[in-house]
């Protein structure tokens, strides 16, 4: 049988100061309500780098203090870029970042990412270079390893394919080259734009970008595609062969 409901009720338990944060997951000096308060209310700037960072481990670590692994976050990748395009299990090898934090900064480079690309199909390539370059970076600038793609256009030079056709180093040979062409045969591209990394940082040309670059030039040029500029990313700008006079 039940038990006879109490003569006399107990009181209702009253939270502690530290239980109300907890529950509320906000912590006590109301630092967090004051960050989204600066960021909801200032512009693009009014936040620091470590400051968005921990806004969004904010969203992943509710009830932790993490302006120390926002910070070290920071120190570990050099940059909020290189935060945001660091791969998930490298973001786990961070003390404290684990699988629901690695995800609400992944999400964040790969939202990035999308908008550029977007704003890159949008218009044609040749007439909004800057959004052309701003994808680019936000793409490579901060990969650790080198990144060949080919960005073919149609006869309006707007973007009917962006391919990564290689993750690793320059391929010199002439199947590469070949494989380039053909694709562009394949899908109708009048043009196409060369791009990669430098994983070092310089975006100055090698011999061996020159030259690869000027085989697939006639290459193209044998089949009426043209190669309108080779464009290498690095973390200090870029470089386009073409305005460097190389093609």
């Amino acid at each position: 049988m039940d038990d006879p409901p109490s003569l006399f009720p107990q009181p209702a338990r009253t939270l502690s100061d530290k239980d109300r944060v907890r529950e509320a997951g906000l912590d006590p000096s109301g630092h967090r309500a004051r960050l989204r308060k600066r960021l909801l209310e200032g512009g693009d700037d009014a936040l620091g780098d470590h400051e968005v960072i921990e806004y969004l481990l904010m969203t992943a670590i509710p009830r932790q203090d993490v302006k120390p692994h926002a910070r070290m976050l920071l120190q570990r990748f050099g940059s909020l870029a290189g935060v945001l395009n660091a791969d998930a299990q490298t973001l786990m090898g961070v003390p404290g970042i684990k699988e629901a934090a690695a995800a609400a900064l992944k999400i964040v480079g790969i939202s990035a990412r999308r908008l550029a690309r977007q704003t890159v199909r949008e218009e044609p390539v040749l007439s909004s270079w800057q959004a052309l370059l701003d994808y680019l970076h936000i793409d490579m600038a901060h990969l650790n390893h080198e990144r060949v793609r080919v960005l073919y256009l149609n006869t309006q030079n707007r973007l009917i394919l962006d391919q990564i056709v290689s993750d690793g180093t320059l391929d010199e040979s002439a199947i590469y080259t070949r494989e380039i062409i053909a694709k562009a045969m394949a899908i109708g591209a009048a043009a196409l734009i060369l791009v990669h990394n430098h994983p070092s940082g310089s975006p100055e040309p090698s011999r061996a970008d020159i030259q690869i670059t000027q085989k697939i030039i006639e290459a193209g040029r044998l089949l009426g595609v043209t190669v309108h500029d080779h464009v290498i990313i690095g973390r200090q700008g870029h470089v386009s062969l073409k305005a460097k006079g190389l093609i």
